[in-house]
């Protein structure tokens, strides 16, 4: 990617520029067998989507924490990008009560009620669908983005030496997340565009979101992201990673 780009969202809107109609994301959850691909294009639209709903619905700024209580999963990784976007800090399984807003998986919900502010539901269903009953007290996602606009532009300049992910207790501006996944990316296997990393590891991590998402793309790269992993047989996976062209893995 670019030397210039300084944040997540700065290494998107590259490789948005460089080939819209690549992958960026694949997406397998061994639970359901859902899987999903998205180019750069089709993720770039769900991070703009998805920040101006951050920003305009739910008046999300610079500064403001988003609790993301979610697993790895490609909606996920739009919320980490569209938290990019607005400038917002992605605390990734952070507390909600300390938070701005909450972004909640169908199995948080619970916890996900201490956030005095604005709180998200996300029912991880295939296809990116709804709740069949909105939880209470929740925006069901799959319901509200859909209706945002195609094309982001942030109220107010991104800092990227302003706190931008909180994972595993550490806290990073954009400029450090971005410097630590090009950092990683030869430790990964990962050469440059081409590159197409098969990551199992959760997000809960710097090293799963580093190998999920961050690394592949600083390198213009793309990563074949997998749910419940250890549900595939060694052949299976072999399979899979030949289908998918993959030339790297972690998991």
């Amino acid at each position: 990617m670019n030397a210039t780009d300084r944040t997540p969202a700065d290494l998107l809107r590259s490789a948005l520029a460089a080939d819209p109609g690549r992958p960026l994301v694949t997406f397998y959850d061994d639970a359901t067998g859902e899987r999903v691909e998205l180019s750069v294009a089709t993720f770039a639209n769900w991070v703009a989507k998805t920040a101006n709903l951050l920003q305009g619905d739910l008046a999300a700024g610079p500064g403001d924490r988003v609790a993301l209580l979610l697993p790895a999963h490609w909606q996920t990784a739009v919320w980490l990008l569209a938290c990019s976007s607005v400038g917002a800090i992605a605390d990734v399984a952070g507390n909600p009560a300390a938070a701005d807003v909450v972004v909640s998986g169908p199995d948080t919900l619970e916890a996900a009620r201490a956030c005095s502010g604005e709180r998200v539901a996300l029912a991880l269903r295939p296809l990116g669908g709804r709740f069949p009953q909105p939880p209470d007290g929740f925006l069901d996602y799959a319901v509200e983005v859909p209706g945002q606009g195609d094309r982001f532009a942030p109220f107010a300049p991104v800092d990227p030496e302003e706190p931008a992910l909180i994972v595993a207790g550490a806290e990073l501006t954009g400029a450090e997340v971005v410097e630590r996944a090009r950092a990683d990316a030869p430790a990964l296997d990962l050469t440059g565009p081409g590159s197409r990393l098969l990551s199992g590891l959760p997000y809960d991590t710097w090293e799963g979101l580093s190998a999920g998402l961050y690394a592949p793309l600083a390198v213009g790269g793309s990563v074949v992201l997998c749910r419940h992993l250890a549900r595939l047989d060694e052949e299976a996976l072999a399979k899979r990673m030949e289908a998918e062209r993959v030339t790297a893995a972690r998991h």
